[in-house]
């Protein structure tokens, strides 16, 4: 029997701390790829993956046996999002391995074990997005993803397989899929690994207990008979079994045949130490007071409103335009500045312009573009309430927290809202528009407003009968959308003490504080993975027994046997 390829790096590196420099940028493109390789041919893509060892985001470690870092993230992150924008054709995606019996090996080790705290589990909630976005566009968009593992598949290499809507094993006798990461290195699968094999792929308890403390993985008709792969195929067979999978999931997607995508252009980011500015977007960071000021602006011309005028708008078609650069904001203040705590949130302009845009993504959501149009726009929302950041929005004059914007508001942890009793008619408003109930879900699969209101149907009618009137700070204060509604004379100085109150308490407890309370509606799978990151993989990353000196995560790859404190906890 051929010997099992070995699943981690093993070197005698001292593991030093890895320092990590500001700041990570998360834009790319296929031509700038170092670790994946993108094929569209006609309905179906292969992404197929063969990791350059020597371009690993930091230093200090080699990217071997197709193990994986933030930048191979980062790409795989990029290359999803430009077939589900740049190939409407596509309705398949075969993820596979362009290394000899090797799939991937998970998360590189020496990596982990170098990073700090932050930097170990942002790397596992940017993982987990990215891993949840496959799942998100197979529910939503019609984009099926295969996993074609033609090779040995560990940790988050078999994470990543377990993201897809079918896993195929190769059946050579020595390819297998493994979870190893509490027997060999102490932590666990921090990439929904857990999750994923109890809800999704229904692996009876005690046979998931047994692979999940057995290194050397499962191979072969076992892994089909747990239900860890969908189905196994011999050497000679697998490239015929994957594209006859393939095409059958293809054959059931409702994504466009013959549509042309549209370019996801660069997006156009100045910055400077404490500011970064795009077209819709800019950042002010506070440092001395640990906050930023996170300012969204309305359209400030005239949008489209029909498929062609979309269509040729493209990129800088606003709602498009709005949710990138939103998104590479969160994700830059997430990596590059975790001592900023509270972000600010605030809105500019004309709330009409922003309405106007909501009725158009309403009426034409049918459409392949707009589809994914509010795909990235729930992404982004989404990817704002898992962040472990105080939210406190701001609503003050010329705000245009409505629709699409009102939904920063409904994120926040608290909202206030200027009134101004003397001129009323300047004091800022609120509208709602359809894309608060239910277009634009957090991962709970509730609207913001539905979280908001625990589901009273009631009230959310209410709202709805509503429409898109302009509600005042009274109004908006007497339905409940906003904390509260201080006047001018007192509004300096009660904002001014949220935020220096928020910025006085411990942030690990405001993390707990926050994640409790933001996801108080039904949990489910995703929610699931997230808080099991938060709670458990936050807690073991931290402990001795993964990484202390003498710690699994610490000694791993040195010959050493890592040393545990038996008392349980």
């Amino acid at each position: 029997m051929p010997s099992e390829p070995q699943l981690f790096e093993t070197q005698t590196a001292e593991n030093q701390p890895m320092q990590i420099p500001s700041p990570v940028d998360f834009a790319t493109s296929p031509e700038k790829y170092r670790h994946w390789k993108l094929e569209c041919q006609g309905a179906i893509a292969t992404l197929t993956m063969q990791v350059d060892e020597n371009a690993g985001l930091r230093e200090g470690y080699k990217l071997k046996l197709n193990s994986y870092d933030l930048g191979v993230d980062i790409e795989l992150h990029d290359a999803v999002q430009r077939i589900r924008f740049e190939h409407p054709e596509v309705r398949t995606v075969v993820l596979t391995s362009g290394r000899e019996r090797v799939f991937c090996s998970g998360a590189n080790i020496f990596m982990l074990g170098k990073s700090t705290h932050a930097w170990k589990v942002n790397f596992c909630k940017f993982t987990n997005e990215t891993r949840n976005g496959l799942e998100d566009a197979s529910k939503h968009s019609g984009l099926k993803f295969v996993a074609a593992v033609n090779g040995a598949c560990a940790g988050g290499g078999y994470e990543l397989a377990a993201a897809c809507d079918e896993i195929i094993l190769v059946d050579d006798r020595s390819s297998a899929v493994s979870l190893p990461e509490v027997p060999l290195l102490a932590v666990l699968p921090g990439t929904g690994g857990l999750t994923r094999l109890t809800d999704k792929r229904k692996v009876r308890h005690d046979l998931a207990d047994i692979f999940c403390t057995t290194s050397e993985g499962v191979r072969g008709q076992r892994a089909k008979d747990w239900r860890l792969v969908d189905e196994i195929a011999s050497p000679v067979r697998f490239k015929e079994v994957v594209a006859t999978r393939a095409a059958a999931l293809a054959a059931g997607s409702d994504r466009p045949v013959n549509a042309q995508g549209i370019a996801l252009t660069p997006l156009v980011r100045s910055q400077s130490t404490d500011q970064l500015d795009y077209p819709t977007v800019s950042v002010v960071i506070d440092r001395a007071a640990r906050n930023v000021v996170l300012t969204v602006r309305a359209p400030q011309t005239a949008q489209p409103t029909d498929i062609a005028g979309i269509e040729a708008a493209g990129a800088t078609w606003w709602p498009l335009q709005m949710a990138r650069e939103l998104d590479d904001v969160i994700l830059h203040l997430r990596t590059n500045e975790t001592s900023i705590g509270t972000w600010v949130l605030k809105t500019q302009g004309d709330a009409a312009a922003v309405l106007a845009v909501d009725a158009t993504l309403a009426a034409l959501q049918s459409h392949w573009l707009v589809r994914e149009t509010i795909g990235l726009l729930r992404r982004t929302l989404a990817r704002l309430d898992v962040t472990s950041r105080s939210l406190i929005a701001l609503i003050e004059e010329g705000s245009c927290f409505a629709g699409t914007l009102l939904e920063l508001a409904l994120a926040a942890d608290r909202s206030y809202m200027l009134a101004l009793p003397d001129t009323p008619e300047r004091a800022p408003r609120l509208a709602l528009s359809a894309l608060n109930f239910g277009l634009l879900p957090m991962v709970t699969d509730q609207s913001r407003l539905a979280r908001r209101f625990y589901d009273d149907a009631v009230q959310l009618a209410s709202l709805a009968a509503l429409g898109d009137a302009p509600l005042d700070p009274d109004q908006a204060c007497t339905l409940g959308l906003i904390t509260a509604a201080p006047d001018d004379l007192d509004w300096a100085d009660e904002t001014r003490m949220v935020l220096e109150e928020r910025a006085a308490m411990s942030p690990d407890a405001l993390t707990g504080l926050e994640a409790n309370l933001r996801f108080n509606g039904p949990e489910n799978m995703v929610t699931r993975v997230f808080a099991r990151l938060s709670a458990w993989q936050n807690w073991i990353f931290v402990r001795p027994n993964a990484v202390g000196d003498a710690g699994a995560l610490k000694v791993y790859g040195t010959g050493t046997n890592p040393k545990f404190d038996v008392h349980r906890v």
